[in-house]
């Protein structure tokens, strides 16, 4: 098997290699026409980076922020906060796995944010990748599909409290700016969950409590409640085929 020192000294010869060829191929151009720089630099000849540079450098800065992209304009959060709430409520702590739930919750997150997309898509991406919207434009209509999705599942009282905090309080009749509108989606996506994890809790207390009675009353008080509801738990989940009808429920909340 190749080792890792291998692999590491390999890299660096062939890095090496690669910038020994760079400076020789300096030495013969001409100046000013060396081919490895001559589409980095403004044609213009004022020494400053081309624009399509400076769009790749852009680029790649957005897609390493896609994750907190992804929590703050979609519905990803509120699916993994009640997926865990699940997963905690039948008390097995690793069963589905972490994994597991975030890919579950990625691809709910496709279906409710797929026709947000799609607007997005032909409505901003398209044009500007055609050269009919400058970037102002281009972003405008991008964003508004977003906006208009989580509007709906934003609290008010949730943007004035942060407008008000921030002293940027929200006019009636103006669209608050988009910092401060993902800011509220966020909250209320996190107290949304927080409502339904409510929920989901309390049938299965119900069962701790009362396994714990019986335990209780029988003299067992030394065997842990916990795991003596475990089956009984999992199988009043199983019974009434808890992972659908709570995919179900989250996936027609997103539908009204």
């Amino acid at each position: 098997m190749v080792s890792a020192g291998n692999i590491l000294r390999f890299g660096l010869l062939l890095a090496l290699t690669i910038v020994l060829a760079g400076a020789a191929e300096a030495q013969q151009a001409a100046p000013g026409q060396i081919p490895a720089l001559e589409g980095l630099i403004n044609p213009s000849g004022e020494g400053r980076l081309s624009n399509s540079v400076i769009q790749l450098l852009l680029l790649v800065s957005v897609l390493s922020l896609v994750p907190g992209i992804a929590m703050m304009v979609t519905c990803l959060p509120f699916m993994v906060i009640v997926f865990s709430f699940m997963r905690q409520a039948i008390g097995v702590q690793q069963a589905p796995p972490n994994m597991m739930i975030m890919a579950l919750a990625m691809f709910l997150t496709f279906f409710v944010m797929e026709p947000v997309f799609m607007q997005a898509w032909q409505t901003g991406i398209t044009p500007y990748m055609d050269g009919n919207l400058t970037e102002q434009q281009a972003w405008t209509l991008t964003t508004e599909p977003f906006r208009e999705f989580m509007m709906k599942r934003t609290d008010p009282e949730a943007l004035l409290t942060l407008g008000e905090a921030v002293n940027r309080p929200v006019v009636e009749g103006q669209p608050p700016s988009f910092s401060l509108l993902s800011t509220a989606f966020m909250l209320s996506e996190i107290k949304h969950a927080f409502q339904i994890g409510f929920v989901i809790f309390l049938p299965f207390m119900v069962i701790d409590l009362v396994v714990a009675s019986v335990l209780m009353a029988v003299g067992m008080m030394m065997v842990p409640p916990t795991v003596v509801s475990l089956p009984f738990k999992l199988g009043f989940f199983v019974l009434a085929d808890g992972w659908l009808k709570i995919t179900e429920a989250v996936l027609r909340g997103y539908s009204t």
